[in-house]
């Protein structure tokens, strides 16, 4: 009797492509009906599977939302800190902001979940979310390193306190146009950074030595 065995490899491809479905329809319901209006059979439904294989792949509708808030902002991640264009730092930060402002611009109504969930997720996503920022702070030193060696900034500047500051006025920004209190993120962090970087000048810095 000849019996087909499925080769792993293969099993593990189906698998992953599965999880891809039902990941790109929990978005597309998150971002239609908000978390708590969401539920599993629907989500199930549209990745035309069973809500059980659904519940093999994620513990429960809110690991559900965590993951596909993971995947979508890894991406995203991965895209911005890969960026080695020319430019000033400004303008460094400017392409590296704009790329995950573009995805909330995309997914409007589940940026306010992302803002309220993966900031104050339980484990383990919270150490997973914490190690993406900490990856793109670890960039945004390296930017900053790039420019102190181009005498843009003061030669006494602290790096990873940069980092920090530019990432308080992300979400700032971020929170800001959540709200709808600023209708373009990206053009207030630019202006948070400029003003911030105007006292990190090596001109500022000999100005306030007179």
């Amino acid at each position: 009797m000849n019996v087909f065995i499925q080769r792993p490899g293969r099993r593990d491809a189906q698998k992953d492509a599965t999880r891809v479905r039902i990941l790109e329809a929990a978005r597309d319901h998150f971002e239609r009906h908000g978390f708590e209006a969401a539920n599993v059979r629907a989500i199930a439904a549209d990745a035309g599977v069973a809500a059980g294989t659904v519940l093999l792949h994620f513990a429960d509708k809110r690991d559900l939302l965590h993951a596909a808030l993971f995947d979508d902002l890894a991406a995203t991640a991965a895209e911005a800190v890969r960026d080695e264009e020319p430019g000033s730092l400004e303008q460094r930060l400017h392409r590296l902001g704009a790329a995950f402002f573009a995805y909330y611009a995309r997914r409007p109504a589940l940026s306010k979940t992302l803002l309220r969930d993966a900031l104050f997720a339980d484990p383990p996503w919270q150490a997973r979310f914490t190690e993406q920022v900490a990856a793109v702070h670890g960039r945004v030193v390296e930017l900053f390193n790039a420019a102190r060696a181009q005498g843009e900034v003061a030669d006494d500047a602290d790096p990873a306190l940069f980092g920090v500051a530019f990432f308080s006025f992300y979400y700032f920004a971020l929170i800001a146009w959540a709200q709808g209190a600023h209708p373009s993120p990206i053009a207030l962090l630019d202006r948070l950074v400029a003003q911030h970087l105007c006292g990190l000048r090596p001109a500022a810095n000999v100005r306030r030595a007179r």
